[in-house]
């Protein structure tokens, strides 16, 4: 399978971008350099051994960082948008950015497309816990949703979470205020009611507590929620490295400490630290789309396109087409049958 990349996209390409790839291929992945073709065989020629398994597909244009998202409609040869192309085209199985966000859920979306019977594709991140690794989704492409859409967040978390992340039999939580069903918004009141017409292992709701508790194994609610846990939780991750750098940094006492404990806190970094997973998927597209941190280095590109490796290597966008299909059937049945009473 072939993975595309856009070695254009964020702040440090396209040499992490390139430096990221090289590494993925080496390990494996079939990897398509997607931008400036000068740019790339320049930026190559600094690695000692490019590996075979890795080429270049030219685009002379860039959807810059600060530029509106709506600019990918216009510039056609754009990198991220030539990914989206790739995907569709049969080209590329997946395609990973860290370049604008905006652009790449619209290139996404009008390009690529999305699968049948999903209304609104969602990213999900993947937050550490005390027994595992939990989903949330959307964490922001949908600030708007309703419980339709909630439901198809469950479905494509609920895939995610058995073809990533390897969980057998997901627990899927729904985000409110109180774990009881009346609790919460009118929109998480009425998403209650959908999801527990799924068919999936639907728990009830959740609270922010149990986003790190372990309790569930996905985690759903709109992008304007799910993007304040992320951002917020990224935030709190950073903050306590930097804590415990001074703390430990403080006197001999302490550093002696660090160098005695310093494989447990390894530990911790790679649980907490976003370049380990490098990118979120927005599911719900053909294919697999993956878009990182603007700030993304070597590691996290490389990361990134390991997991998209992975998302195809499951087949996940056709088992969450499969799901979506069969609730809309059986909506239809319940409402042929309400029809005729």
């Amino acid at each position: 399978m072939q993975i595309a990349v856009d070695a254009m996209g964020g702040d440090f390409a396209p040499r992490s971008a390139i430096e990221g790839a090289c590494q993925a291929a080496e390990e494996g992945a079939d990897v398509i350099l997607v931008g400036d073709q000068s740019r790339i065989e320049a930026e190559l020629k600094r690695i000692p051994s490019v590996p075979s398994n890795l080429s270049i597909e030219h685009a002379n244009q860039v959807v810059a960082m600060e530029e509106r998202p709506i600019a990918v409609r216009q510039k056609r040869q754009a990198s991220i948008r030539v990914c989206a192309r790739l995907i569709k085209e049969g080209r590329a199985q997946a395609a990973v950015t860290a370049g604008n966000t905006g652009a790449a859920m619209i290139a996404a979306k009008t390009v690529v497309g999305s699968i049948p019977g999903v209304d609104r594709p969602a990213l999900a991140a993947v937050f550490p816990s005390r027994h595992g690794r939990t989903v949330v989704l959307d964490v922001g492409a949908n600030v708007n949703a309703k419980a339709s859409h909630l439901r198809q967040f469950a479905v494509m978390g609920h895939f995610y979470a058995q073809g990533i992340v390897h969980t057998p039999s997901p627990r899927v939580g729904l985000m409110s205020v109180g774990e009881e069903e009346g609790k919460g918004t009118d929109l998480s009141r009425e998403a209650f009611k959908v999801l527990q017409r799924t068919g999936l292992n639907f728990v009830g709701n959740v609270e922010g507590r149990d986003v790190y508790s372990g309790t569930v194994d996905v985690i759903v609610c709109d992008g304007f929620v799910g993007n304040v846990m992320l951002k917020s939780s990224e935030s709190l991750a950073s903050y306590l490295a930097a804590l415990m750098r001074q703390e430990l940094t403080s006197s001999w006492r302490a550093r002696l400490g660090y160098w005695l404990a310093r494989p447990a806190f390894q530990v911790y970094k790679q649980r907490t630290d976003w370049n380990e997973y490098g990118a979120v998927p927005l599911l719900g597209v053909r294919g697999g789309f993956f878009i990182g941190h603007g700030r993304s280095k070597a590691r996290a590109i490389r990361n990134a396109i390991k997991r998209a490796v992975e998302f195809c290597e499951a087949d996940l966008h056709n088992k969450i087409q499969s799901k979506v299909a069969e609730l809309h059937q059986q909506e239809e049945k319940l409402l042929g049958a309400v029809t005729e009473t």
